[in-house]
């Protein structure tokens, strides 16, 4: 299989590319500062060598950290982490997302319970020798 970071499309899907001069080096670009030190402790958690900078693409600032790539298997481990420290949850409000879990757990419980019912209603109708296909025929 071809390795992530020698695809030729980057489609904004991942927070890494190649380096733009340097093959044998990987870039993470980090939207925030607070992301960016979150990795960059982790990285010198592990004794693993990078280099930080940042970039200005608009309005907006990136913290870029580069790394050998030879540590690519290490680090995207790290960022998966880094990210799910730092990630927001889809619905904020705890309440609401309580009450989705628990209308979705009572939809779904009405569904299976009216599915039981329906095979009962199937079975009684065949032990009594009436066909469901004769009944709708006459």
């Amino acid at each position: 299989m071809e390795n992530p970071i020698d695809s030729i499309v980057d489609l904004g899907l991942v927070n890494y590319v190649k380096h733009p001069t340097n093959p044998n080096y990987i870039v993470y670009r980090f939207p925030d500062v607070h992301r960016a030190d979150s990795f960059q402790f982790e990285l010198e958690q592990k004794n693993i060598w990078f280099e930080r900078s940042e970039e200005q693409k608009g309005q907006r600032t990136f913290h870029l950290i580069g790394i050998h790539k030879n540590d690519y298997k290490k680090t995207v481990h790290i960022n998966y982490i880094v990210e799910a420290k730092h990630k927001k949850p889809l619905i904020p409000f705890k309440t609401l997302r309580f009450g989705l879990l628990l209308l979705t757990g009572g939809l779904l419980t009405l569904a299976i319970i009216g599915y039981c019912k329906r095979q009962n209603v199937l079975a009684s109708h065949e032990n009594n020798g009436v066909s469901i296909n004769n009944h709708a025929n006459q």
